[in-house]
């Protein structure tokens, strides 16, 4: 008992370019979550390196890793994860206020489509529009990279499609990587670059250099 050791992610190694929409997709249960975490300064790893943008982020100390969070990475849940007592506006500004160069938040929620529901409170946002506050809140911390775990698992299908183009059209427009968490296969064919995991292996890394339009992928 107690001598088996589970390796969660297990020499996975691949590379995501400045900019690109990545999707990394594999069962429940494959290592996504913990490969993200992993990137994201949550978890640390036992073996290998984590770099961004030149950084070793897999040498960073407890105080680092917090810097590096609160600056550098932008999360979006599948669970939205909103203080409920505040406006969508004030959500936003939460985020903002503990970075050192963020988004104005107004123009943030502007940006994905809320100007109407700034006061709002997230009781009474649709789920398709307390999601785009969380993707408001985490890209008003102007992050170098944007980390999204299944952000479409609790919407339905073409509240999904609507949150997955805003994802894709932030980073077209703004040059920022976004990487997408998903066990939904179908949404590969909309990335830059797939990485594959099963097992807690990478077994793929492709680029896909004619991405599909949102609008044309079904699932």
């Amino acid at each position: 008992m107690g001598e088996n050791r589970i390796a969660a992610a297990d020499h996975i190694s691949f590379y995501v370019d400045q900019g690109e929409f990545c999707i990394i997709v594999g069962p429940s249960g494959a290592g996504k979550t913990t490969v993200l975490n992993m990137l994201g300064g949550m978890d640390s790893c036992d073996e290998g390196e984590i770099l961004l943008d030149g950084s070793k982020i897999s040498e960073y100390n407890a105080k680092q890793l917090t810097t590096y969070r609160r600056y550098d990475v932008g999360f979006v849940f599948q669970f939205y994860n909103l203080v409920q007592n505040l406006t969508a506006l004030e959500n936003v500004e939460l985020a903002s206020e503990i970075c050192k160069d963020p988004l104005d938040a107004k123009e943030t929620l502007l940006e994905v489509g809320l100007g109407e529901r700034l006061n709002n409170f997230p009781a009474q946002l649709s789920g398709g529009e307390q999601q785009r506050v969380a993707i408001a809140r985490a890209l008003a911390k102007n992050p170098k990279i944007l980390l999204c775990d299944e952000p479409t698992g609790a919407l339905d299908y073409n509240t999904g499609k609507a949150v997955l183009q805003l994802l894709q059209d932030t980073c077209r427009k703004t040059g920022r990587t976004v990487i997408v968490i998903t066990h939904n296969s179908a949404l590969t064919a909309m990335a830059d670059r797939v990485i594959r995991i099963k097992s807690g292996k990478a077994i793929s890394n492709d680029v896909n250099k004619h991405p599909t339009p949102v609008e044309e992928i079904e699932w």
